[in-house]
């Protein structure tokens, strides 16, 4: 199996064949359309961020009143979704600072979004930027989430964020005391590390404390609404993000090779913030989310054809991650066009 360690001898090898910070493909957009498309709107964000608190109000009221009955079942599970999943969405839209034009209504989304997600917020933003300059750069990018010939079952252990709340955990204690990780200090700057320490502290004092309020009143409810749901609502946010990238082309300068469109309904758009145009948010990450549509009608006719549903994804994706198993030269033959 490749050596996905950020920082490790990949990089190295990435480094001498010119794939770290490279130049990557761009299909051609009138520049007038361009502007008009990465102009950031604070109403479409208010309206889609208020939609979302207030479900996630109505989902939470009525599983606290059905709390003790078999009807908590169905609503937590909703509540959950709306948690652990929908906030994954948020966190990325305001990381990038598209979502809204106010730069303070960005950050105070994505920090909500990222203890949510249990995301350290400082360490995370850094990370991510990497994905994007160094997008399946093996040694580079650290959200290579599904690495060739890892065993399926860590598929179905991200499904419950089991493998994701361990290697957070490692670093928020870590970062606490003011050590970073190995890998993280490759991406995040030193200077940046004393923000990633408060903010870690702070995420461990908050579950501390949904801990010792459980234990005061004998009860799990306070952990059903605040840390739980990362877990048990996380599974949608999976199925969208194996949607991503999963068993395409690695070390590659070239999106169209190693990141997908997949087509959703207006519900999973919502859910999902029209993420589910991966390919044309990684070739211009600066469209807000709302304009990614419009981006899509404009260049469909450059990039490779997107993929019916989420079934349609899924049926070329967990084949593909199976046979990796044993042969990690396999992969999902793109055109670029």
């Amino acid at each position: 199996m490749r050596d996905y360690t950020v920082g490790g001898p990949e990089a190295d090898n990435a480094m001498r064949r010119g794939l770290v910070e490279a130049e990557w493909y761009r299909p051609m957009v009138d520049r007038e359309a361009m502007k008009a498309l990465v102009t950031r709107s604070n109403a479409r964000a208010a309206r889609d961020t208020m939609l979302w608190l207030l479900l996630l109000v109505v989902t939470g009221f009525i599983a606290w009143r059905s709390w003790g009955s078999w009807w908590a079942i169905p609503a937590f599970a909703v509540y959950g979704v709306m948690y652990g999943s929908a906030s994954d969405s948020r966190w990325h839209e305001c990381g990038h600072r598209t979502a809204f034009r106010s730069r303070l209504a960005n950050d105070v989304v994505y920090h909500i979004a990222a203890f949510m997600d249990f995301r350290e917020p400082i360490s995370w933003r850094w990370s991510h930027a990497r994905h994007h300059s160094d997008t399946i750069i093996v040694g580079r990018d650290p959200e290579i989430a599904f690495q060739r010939g890892a065993p399926f079952v860590n598929v179905v252990l991200e499904l419950f964020a089991i493998r994701t709340i361990i290697a957070e955990s490692k670093k928020l204690v870590s970062n606490s005391f003011g050590r970073a990780t190995s890998e993280q200090a490759d991406y995040q700057p030193a200077e940046e590390l004393r923000a990633s320490a408060w903010w870690s502290r702070a995420y461990l004092a908050a579950f501390i404390g949904v801990a010792a309020w459980c234990v005061a009143c004998r009860s799990i409810l306070p952990a059903m609404f605040v840390g739980l749901p990362t877990i048990y609502g996380r599974w949608l946010m999976v199925v969208y993000g194996i949607t991503q990238h999963a068993g395409l082309a690695e070390d590659v300068l070239d999106h169209r090779l190693n990141t997908r469109t997949v087509m959703m309904n207006r519900l999973n758009r919502f859910m999902y913030l029209n993420m589910n145009y991966h390919l044309e948010h990684h070739i211009f990450p600066t469209v807000p989310y709302h304009a990614l549509p419009e981006l899509h009608r404009l260049v469909k006719d450059q990039l490779p054809t997107p993929h019916r549903s989420i079934a349609h994804a899924l049926s070329e994706i967990v084949p593909t991650l199976l046979r990796q198993r044993s042969d990690q030269n396999v992969m999902i033959p793109r055109s670029a066009a």
